[in-house]
């Protein structure tokens, strides 16, 4: 009786366990996104919500029209299994990519230990193959990848940090990075989002110098979200918030001094340094753009809102909005015989977008003029209110033209796309085959 008592519960559980399995895949965050975080691990998060994971958290929220409430516990040995594992809490923003305590997200960061040193130290820029290196006094954090790369390295005078800690009463990472500018230390090996935190709140200039990828020394991470295993759809709400809010969240780890190293291990420049790659802004002319369409295109245009990809999916998926690719129609090859027949390429544009070819030269013909004029007429039923958003590729004056002549015809919303085709097809969103609508009814 006991036995059979015994196995009928047990049945009856795992019957619950398999029903439970069966929606994981449905799941998504209701009520609230509870947000797995320390409460005290700058620059990721504190409980003050001043970390850029705390910010990633916020956008998500933002996204599902939830609040968000924080679950917190010291990101140490059990945090996982204490937070996220116990159902505390739904998502872990900040997670190693292959991390086996969880499923992953895709990645939207790649990180990379560094070096940090003083930037008058005669080691500032320099890697560890340099002779210098031998004597200097280095700090490391136990049981990080640096920990058994230095002393390979031939390098023995080690300054050693704890690494498992109670992270409300001890910082060991930040405190390596403190040394070093006060003299301490002469260099510290530490992973690259506190060194690049920490480095650019000290009161002397400090340096960081990428560790490349060695033979068995892995020090280069992608990092991606971390939820529970199973939650399918929670896991492609996530991926797709990462393909549209990709360069908000590349802005805000530009804003912490987050190094990000590229696929080829190579180390993205700093903001500053980016700036002075970069050729000089375009200055947004009186006039309209003449000749020379495919250029470097403002910043602006007056009377119209620049709009992101992101913006642009949301006025699409409005369904108020009036979407005109202004892509030129591709021209008949020369040297093609008389009588013989041309398929132009196919063209891909934004789905449920008009494409209006020819109709963004500075001096349009009057039938292009009025192709223009009365798309837009008949597109937004004469309501000048109506959203209307003008592209077509990535430096492309066609569309800045168009913008700005529907901007002088009246037109309040009119949103510029500077992004176009090539912008939306990066974030990873569908683009359609679309015919060139040649004329409206006068």
């Amino acid at each position: 009786m006991v036995r059979a008592l015994a196995t009928i519960l047990a049945t009856a559980a795992l019957s619950v366990l398999a029903a439970s399995d069966s929606r994981a895949d449905e799941w998504m965050p209701s009520g609230s996104l509870r947000v797995c975080a320390d409460a005290n691990l700058l620059p990721y998060s504190n409980d003050k919500l001043e970390g850029f994971e705390n910010k990633i958290a916020q956008m998500i929220g933002d996204d599902l029209k939830l609040p968000v409430t924080y679950f917190w516990w010291p990101q140490t040995i059990g945090f996982v299994r204490n937070t996220l594992r116990a159902r505390q809490c739904d998502l872990v923003v900040g997670a190693a990519a292959g991390e086996d305590l969880m499923q992953n997200t895709n990645p939207y960061y790649r990180s990379t230990y560094v070096l940090v040193t003083r930037k008058d130290s005669a080691l500032a820029g320099k890697g560890l193959d340099d002779p210098a290196y031998k004597g200097a006094r280095i700090g490391v954090v136990a049981a990080t990848p640096p920990a058994n790369l230095l002393p390979r390295r031939g390098i023995l005078n080690i300054a050693p940090y704890q690494l498992h800690v109670d992270t409300r009463a001890e910082q060991p990472a930040r405190q390596a990075i403190e040394d070093v500018a006060s003299g301490e230390t002469e260099a510290a090996a530490i992973w690259g989002p506190i060194a690049g935190y920490y480095a650019a709140r000290q009161d002397v200039p400090l340096a960081l110098t990428p560790l490349p990828e060695l033979p068995g020394a892995r020090l280069q991470y992608y990092i991606s979200m971390g939820i529970r295993a199973g939650e399918t759809a929670w896991k492609h709400w996530l991926n797709d918030f990462i393909v549209r809010r990709q360069g908000d969240i590349d802005r805000l780890l530009a804003e912490y001094n987050i190094p990000v190293v590229n696929a080829d291990g190579t180390m993205r420049p700093s903001p500053e340094r980016k700036a002075a790659l970069e050729p000089p802004a375009v200055a947004e002319p009186d006039g309209y753009r003449m000749d020379a369409y495919r250029a470097a295109v403002p910043a602006s245009l007056r009377g119209a809102q620049v709009a992101s990809t992101q913006e642009v999916r949301a006025l699409s998926e409005s369904g108020r909005a009036v979407l005109i690719d202004v892509l030129p129609s591709p021209p008949r090859p020369s040297g093609l015989a008389p009588g013989s027949l041309w398929l132009p390429p196919t063209h891909l544009s934004l789905p449920g977008a008009i494409w209006l070819p020819n109709v963004g030269y500075g001096a349009p013909s009057p039938e292009q003029e009025a192709l223009l004029r009365r798309g837009l007429d008949r597109l937004t039923g004469g309501n000048p209110d109506r959203p209307v958003v003008l592209f077509c590729q990535r430096d492309c004056w066609m569309s800045w033209n168009a913008a700005k002549r529907a901007v002088e015809w009246g037109y309040r919303a009119v949103h510029w796309y500077p992004e176009g085709t090539d912008g939306w097809r990066e974030a990873g969103l569908t683009l359609e085959p679309v015919a060139p609508h040649e004329d409206f009814p006068s």
